[in-house]
């Protein structure tokens, strides 16, 4: 009779996930450095935002991780250095985000649109990129951002 308690309290601890409270880990503090401006042309259409960069293995590895909120006209520019196919995936992750993988010349490749917090469905940019721009989910739709358009930023090769 023991072990039948002893396996039905295993199987309920097993069968059941904790959340765990974010506020109660040890994060990593990051310093990401001065905010920067990046535009995003669409139709013409100049979008500008306030911007984080991450340009070290230690900033690439934190990214948008733990942020309860991203507001409107702010994100994260992930610099590579080098173009290469690059993964992305939302663990420890909380918002929704707009994943938007670019291009050395600042042209947008592919925009997986709101991104579900916590995932670890891996998103890839299937062909090479220099950079993933991440924005607050849903903002590029709502601005009409597109694959082709561009970002102007010091970081790209070129800016029309």
């Amino acid at each position: 009779m023991k072990n039948v308690f002893l396996l039905t309290v295993l199987a309920m601890l097993l069968g059941f996930s904790f959340p765990v409270n974010a506020q109660n880990l040890q994060i990593p503090s990051v310093d990401f450095g001065p905010r920067e401006s990046l535009t995003v042309v669409s139709n013409d259409t100049p979008h500008v935002f306030n911007i984080e960069v991450a340009d070290t293995q230690q900033e690439l590895g934190r990214g948008m991780m733990y942020r309860k909120a991203v507001p409107p006209n702010e994100g994260m520019l992930f610099e590579f250095g080098e173009e290469r196919i690059v993964s992305i995936w939302m663990k420890n992750t909380s918002v929704f985000l707009d994943v938007i993988f670019v291009r050395a010349d600042g042209r947008i490749l592919k925009i997986e649109h709101s991104a579900k917090p916590f995932s670890l469905r891996s998103m890839s940019s299937e062909a090479p990129v220099t950079a993933v721009f991440e924005i607050a989910g849903g903002q590029a739709n709502a601005l009409g951002i597109r694959p082709g358009d561009v970002l102007q930023h010091s970081y790209f090769s070129t800016t029309p």
